[in-house]
């Protein structure tokens, strides 16, 4: 296997931990942007979870603008459209934390494919 098959079975393993056993990950808004509660063990899974992104993009890495751009949009809409499963009946909160853990895992991702970016483009001959 590589880190291409591991690293997204690693964040659904760790996001589904962080929902069903801690609790999950509460993600606050504020003024449109947004942000996690730091307390307890959460702070341990955003980091994990991060870390998970940031190998992953870091170890494979996505050169095409296009591909960077859906990173960047699945980043930051995925928490945003997660909130709307809150109105699943009885599921839809534990819905809504999966789909943010999952979003922090890509968050990781496109801030490993920004670097490279940026690195390519300080680095251009």
């Amino acid at each position: 296997m590589n880190i291409d098959k591991l690293a997204p079975i690693a964040a659904v393993i760790v996001a589904a931990i962080a929902v069903f056993v801690v609790g999950g990950v509460e993600r606050i808004p504020f003024d449109g942007v947004g942000g996690y509660v730091l307390d307890g063990n959460a702070q341990w899974f955003i980091l994990v979870l991060l870390l998970i992104g940031l190998v992953h993009g870091l170890m494979s890495p996505v050169t095409e603008p296009a591909s960077i751009a859906f990173i960047i949009i699945a980043a930051f809409g995925f928490p945003r459209l997660a909130n709307t499963l809150e109105s699943i009946p009885a599921i839809g909160m534990y819905l809504n934390q999966f789909v943010d853990q999952l979003a922090i895992a890509i968050a990781g991702y496109a801030i490993a494919a920004l670097i490279i970016d940026l690195k390519s483009r300080i680095t251009a001959d």
